[in-house]
């Protein structure tokens, strides 16, 4: 897990509402300010507020549209940021802190976040106890006696400080001793530094982390079968390809010329005894003195090895007694003649038995030359995956048909098949499956007796997934994961009766661009692909690209070269999870990535392209 800038201490407050946090921090932040301690406080608010008065500029200004207003003045300065697309969360606000002017981080609310917190209770609010719940907890103000507990977990786990929540100096000397690091250390699940993992929900795991979790999970498919070259375009070979020849079958001239012997260089002139077009050969040894006019392709004879060019010779034809006697001089002052020099051996390109194309390996243009090259008009190639894919919901509809009150139609199921398509697949199609349990299973039961893989899109959200759980739970194991990333942040995977299964989000570039990072990805282990990785590239940014620190944000973009030959990236406009148009636009991917908080105009960001991905 990786620092967060700084390894400050951070400490919470956690309880239900009335318990009195606020009261309680104003209290003791006095006292350790008295103790020359300098401390930032976050706190965390459930509803909407604003610090701005209404009338003052910059209350104005923001009202006017002004996504961030800073505001300063000769005792202090303050940034306020509009965030309406999705709240901040708690490693992004640390982020905003001059962590070098300070000895502490107070929090309040977060209570669900996984890092160090005192738990606050009052008998008379009537809630229940925050702490054996929360193994973060590791201290407790409260006005009684926590209550013994006989379950094995907290009788196991050593007893928690329990500290008077109306003694305002005990408190804050635990706070001083937690600061001084004193506090013991079994107290502690995690280290008191800010961990960027401590600081995840619940459930929420990286794009590496969710890639490497469902690429341990899918096994290679076996089945192969023997196809037509011509027919085997865009397959995956299933076994080694190998050569039965030599490639090049024999010995031959790299251009026209002459061939000559090596160990025969100092001649003043070559008498020429044969003139060899390709497909042919002169069949005797080349004698010390003499020479072959040869063509490009055609096998030099034996003894021959060397071949000058022919813009590099002089050839005089000089009739005796009738016969015509060619020799051949060499310009010297052009070149000087190497031995072995514009020749290729035989088994230079590929020798025989070698590998010519490798098990896994997609058959292109040049994979189908290299293969007929060899004599061979078969090859054995993995069978197609075949992917059953479906959308969910009532209110979904098929295109063509007439649009009813509050329906959309089906985008995501006709990206999917274009998509998988290109990856080389066979595709199922099952349709729109309506917001019935008994629909659901019947058609997940279908998938996995046809598809090699199942994909869903929508239904996988936190709100949807307590609908479906009932029937993934019944014929598979499933997981609801949250992926740290924008867009496409819910994801399903799992099995259905040992068929792989995803569940996509329903927004349409939602569902492409997790298609693109884990989806794709299984299907080329599927079809044995090993340590498939797209292309990757470095752009510089052109304009800011936002992101959050710690999520992983994709960006539709355009790349394209400036002026001086450099790669250069812009986004394509609106970046709605729902704005198709973006993806129509874009011929890559902007990938900020956890570490950048933001990529500024002249920052290098990372780029995938998109052509034959989508």
């Amino acid at each position: 897990m990786s620092q967060i800038h700084a390894s400050l201490p951070l400490l919470g407050f956690a309880a239900f509402s009335g318990t009195g946090k606020t009261i309680l921090l104003e209290a003791i932040l006095p006292k350790l300010v008295a103790r020359g301690i300098r401390v930032a406080v976050i706190k965390h608010a459930h509803h909407d507020f604003d610090i701005d008065q209404p009338g003052k500029d910059s209350h104005r200004l923001r009202k006017a549209g002004a996504s961030q207003m800073l505001i300063s003045s000769r005792c202090r300065h303050a940034l306020v940021t509009e965030t309406p697309d999705q709240e901040a969360t708690l490693p992004h606000l640390i982020a905003q802190l001059d962590q070098t002017q300070l000895d502490l981080i107070l929090v309040e609310g977060f209570k669900k976040l996984s890092f160090p917190k005192i738990e606050l209770h009052r008998a008379e609010v009537g809630k229940p106890w925050l702490h054996p719940t929360d193994h973060n907890i590791i201290a407790v103000a409260a006005n009684v006696p926590i209550p013994a507990s006989g379950s094995a977990p907290l009788a196991e786990k050593p007893p928690l400080p329990l500290l008077d929540i109306n003694n305002l100096d005990q408190i804050t000397d635990f706070v001083v001793s937690f600061i001084q690091g004193k506090v013991h250390a079994t107290q502690l699940e995690q280290p008191q530094g800010l961990q960027c993992g401590d600081l995840t929900p619940p459930g929420m795991l990286s794009v590496a982390e969710g890639r490497e979790r469902i690429l341990g999970h899918i096994v290679p498919l076996t089945q192969s079968q023997t196809v037509n070259l011509k027919t085997a375009l865009g397959h995956i070979v299933a076994h080694d390809v190998l050569s039965p020849v030599n490639v090049p079958q024999h010995t031959n001239s790299a251009m026209d010329g002459y061939a000559i012997r090596g160990d025969d260089l100092a001649c003043a002139s070559y008498e020429v005894v044969a003139h060899v077009m390709a497909g042919h050969s002169y069949d005797l040894p080349l004698e010390k003195g003499q020479a072959v006019r040869i063509m490009t392709g055609a096998a030099v004879p034996k003894f021959a090895d060397t071949v000058v060019m022919r813009e590099q010779a002089e050839q005089t034809d000089t009739a005796l007694d009738n016969v015509i006697k060619t020799t051949v001089r060499f310009n010297l002052a052009m070149a000087s003649i190497h031995p072995g020099q514009n020749v290729r051996q035989a088994g230079e390109d590929l020798a025989l038995g070698q590998t010519a194309v490798a098990a896994g390996s997609k058959i292109t243009a040049p994979e189908l030359g290299m293969i007929a090259s060899l004599g061979i008009n078969q090859v054995t190639v993995k069978k197609p995956v075949r992917v059953a894919i479906f959308s969910t919901g009532d209110e979904v509809q098929h295109p063509g048909e007439a649009q009813q009150n509050n329906c959309i139609y089906d985008a995501n199921r006709y990206t999917l098949h274009a998509m998988l398509t290109q990856a080389g697949c066979e595709v199922i199609d099952l349709g729109i499956i309506e917001d019935c349990e008994a629909a659901l299973e019947a058609t997940l039961q279908q998938g996995s007796e046809q598809a090699d893989l199942i994909l869903s899109s929508g239904g996988v959200s936190v709100g949807d997934a307590d609908y479906i759980k009932t029937v993934l739970d019944k014929l598979g194991q499933i997981n609801f994961w949250r992926i740290n990333m924008r867009p496409g942040r819910p994801l399903a995977f799992g099995q259905i009766n040992d068929t792989p299964f995803f569940g996509l989000p329903g927004n349409p570039v939602a569902v492409m661009v997790v298609f693109l990072q884990f989806v794709e990805p299984a299907i080329r282990k599927l079809q044995g692909i090993t340590d498939w990785q797209p292309q990757v590239f470095n752009a510089i940014a052109t304009e800011r690209f936002r992101s959050r620190p710690h999520r992983t944000e994709y960006t539709r973009g355009i790349f394209s070269f400036d002026a001086n030959g450099r790669l250069i990236v812009k986004s394509t406009g609106q970046q709605g999870s729902g704005i198709l148009r973006s993806m129509s636009e874009a011929n890559c991917l902007v990938e900020v990535l956890p570490e950048q908080t933001n990529a500024e105009i002249g920052d290098l960001v990372r780029i995938i392209p998109l052509q034959g991905r989508i």
